[in-house]
């Protein structure tokens, strides 16, 4: 069994993640990540800008809403990301469908218990109201809900979370409806209401804005589909890993590893997965540095981290598990960043670095400084903050 060090592992992090040499185009950023995080809709925008050479945010709007070669969709772990148009139907057959089931018979349960529908009657209803928001968005091409609960009013009905707990919360029925029929692939996030920092999207039929339906997949299939894309470039992993990205059982993962005829390879953490084809050596690459956003794919893509994270987890992952803004140093996380009220961008160190290394951390600040100021941007805030980012910003 071939050994691959955690310096052969952060060599392959910086070529595959195009953070050792910057790529031309955001799908090509994509591409090379298999899917962008865009939960926090800034993340997938600072993402791009750390690997793309000369982004700017028009560069992915137009590959997102004119030509349409990547779309935003729910995925893995039922969190949102940007992926290349052909990987549409993968995602959401291998992992996104999985989720449906669950997350109706919870709406079934809330609408009934909430007096919303008589018992028995709840899944009638969620049938009826999915179908006039479909039908909706025929007629009037793409909305956001507010549009939409005009024409559909029992969107706007509210649900009760919480009741009596600090978290308690109101919540429209649109917000799940939209969920559910997203989950199943029929409708889409299209442009959001503001600009690229805007969490608030116009949804739009599949079929209408792709041109098609997301083609019918082979669940086993799509499963060696996606899991053979993301070895190629997050490779090595372990099963841990891949589980935790994924959101499969074991036994998935096993059977979809087998099935791709995946390499075991030894690593520091145990036994862990390549291609069968990548199994020869990476050299060393020049050195690197890099400015990662909160929740940017390459910290979020393995559960076991020491080999990059070291000891920084409690400082930079919120407790939920949310990575902060990481600076990066030839595949090691050697601290965070922040933007500041005044428009700086603030670097915290968490490790000893060499002054060549320090060197390079301070002008690819200054180049996110400067970026940030010409495309005029307000402060950027991640949407899930962090101790370290918390005491950088100074709230």
């Amino acid at each position: 069994m071939r050994r691959i060090s955690d310096e052969e592992r952060r060599a392959r992090l910086g070529m595959r993640h195009a953070l050792a040499r910057p790529v031309a185009s955001a799908r090509h950023a994509v591409d090379a990540m298999v899917a962008l995080h865009s939960s926090d809709p800034a993340t997938v925008f600072l993402s791009s800008w750390a690997r793309v050479d000369g982004f700017t945010p028009q560069d992915l709007e137009g590959a997102l809403y004119d030509r349409k070669a990547l779309v935003r969709m729910l995925g893995m772990r039922r969190t949102l990301f940007v992926v290349p148009v052909e990987v549409a139907a993968i995602m959401n057959e291998a992992c996104t469908r999985a989720v449906l089931p669950g997350q109706t018979r919870r709406l079934v349960a809330m609408l009934e218990e909430q007096g919303i529908v008589r018992e028995g009657e709840a899944e009638q209803w969620i049938e009826r109201v999915a179908g006039e928001l479909l039908a909706a968005l025929a007629a009037h091409g793409p909305s956001a809900a507010r549009e939409l609960t005009k024409h559909v009013p029992d969107l706007g009905l509210k649900l009760q979370f919480g009741e009596g707990k600090t978290w308690a919360a109101t919540v429209g029925v649109s917000t799940r409806m939209l969920f559910l029929v997203s989950t199943d692939g029929r409708i889409l996030r299209a442009r959001p209401l503001g600009s690229w920092m805007s969490g608030q999207y116009r949804w739009a039929l599949t079929e209408d804005w792709l041109g098609a339906p997301l083609p019918a997949m082979d669940h086993a299939e799509a499963s060696a589909q996606l899991l053979t894309r993301w070895l190629r470039a997050f490779g090595p992993a372990t099963s841990v890993d891949i589980r935790w990205w994924t959101g499969w059982t074991a036994k998935l993962t096993a059977m979809t590893l087998e099935a791709i005829g995946a390499a075991e390879v030894e690593l520091n953490e145990g036994v862990g997965y390549v291609l069968p084809d990548d199994l020869e050596p990476v050299a060393n690459v020049e050195p690197w540095v890099a400015l990662l956003p909160g929740l940017d794919s390459t910290i979020m893509g393995w559960k076991q981290r020491d080999w990059y994270l070291g000891p920084h987890a409690s400082s930079l992952f919120d407790t939920n598990g949310n990575a902060g803004p990481t600076v990066w140093a030839d595949g090691r996380v050697v601290g965070g960043w922040s933007h500041a009220e005044d428009g700086q961008v603030v670097v915290k160190l968490l490790e000893p670095v060499d002054a060549k290394t320090r060197k390079m951390i301070d002008a690819e600040r200054l180049r996110l400084r400067d970026w940030l100021g010409d495309e005029r941007i307000k402060r950027i805030k991640p949407r899930f903050r962090t101790p370290l980012e918390r005491s950088l910003s100074g709230s």
